[in-house]
């Protein structure tokens, strides 16, 4: 039997008295991609804050390839590449700095100019290699915060909204990229409020609400907001003008 490559136990977090996330036990198995869905605030980046060793749950632990993520936290996080739904950049470095920068850190400097080059090309920042990520559109920046992830090795990866601010082409190109990890043995958990992102893409389905997690096969629903809600929505985007990034 496979062993799973990223194992939590008995995980909880509280914010205070709030359960942001109950307890629960997960498995995730090399050459697969699971995604997560849910309504807004019912703890998916919680639960990716905590399974990536950002944030220490309130209980519970989390092993990654064999290595506990507290205790052996350099091995684990080894393992691991976590791209959050807002990347962060170092100001001082361009682009093409960044990749490298993590290449380096994780022993994946051969090859680098070819690989770099090529990830750049496919999702359409080779043009912008020398510029500062500030420069960047959101959908740029997630595509770099995504390259800054490829670019170095792990048998994890997980993805917060990957495709909030993808273009079409990006999606399609980062869909291809997905497909091909999971055929290599690398487990993939994201979390899409996108059903028919998620239906393309996933092998199982995780969903949460409140904090509570059910894993199933079952294909996310589309999440609808409530008439007087999606009303009031309305009221507001009113009398204001779209900004363009």
């Amino acid at each position: 039997m496979t062993e799973s490559v990223l194992e939590a136990r008995q995980l909880a977090h509280f914010y205070g008295k709030y359960p942001a996330l109950a307890e629960t036990d997960l498995d995730l198995f090399p050459g697969e991609i699971v995604t997560l869905n849910g309504p807004n605030g019912a703890g998916k980046t919680t639960l990716l804050l905590c399974l990536s060793g950002l944030m220490r749950p309130t209980q519970g632990s989390v092993r990654v390839a064999g290595y506990d993520l507290y205790a052996d936290e350099p091995e684990a996080k080894a393992q691991l590449a976590f791209v959050p739904d807002v990347p962060r950049f170092y100001t001082e470095l361009t682009a093409w700095e960044h990749l490298r920068f993590i290449a380096l850190a994780h022993g994946a400097a051969k090859g680098f100019e070819e690989r770099a080059g090529s990830l750049m090309r496919a999702y359409g920042l080779w043009e912008a290699r020398d510029l500062f990520p500030h420069h960047f559109s959101r959908g740029m920046r997630l595509k770099l915060g995504l390259l800054m992830a490829l670019i170095r090795p792990f048998r994890v990866l997980m993805l917060d909204e990957p495709s909030s601010a993808l273009d079409q082409e990006g999606l399609a190109v980062m869909r291809l990229e997905l497909q091909r990890l999971r055929a290599n043995g690398a487990a993939i958990l994201l979390s899409s409020h996108d059903p028919a992102f998620s239906l393309k893409l996933a092998d199982h389905f995780w969903h949460i609400d409140q904090g509570r997690i059910q894993v199933n096969d079952n294909p996310p629903a589309p999440i609808s907001a409530s008439p007087a809600l999606a009303e009031n929505e309305s009221r507001q985007s009113d009398g204001h003008e779209e900004q363009g990034e």
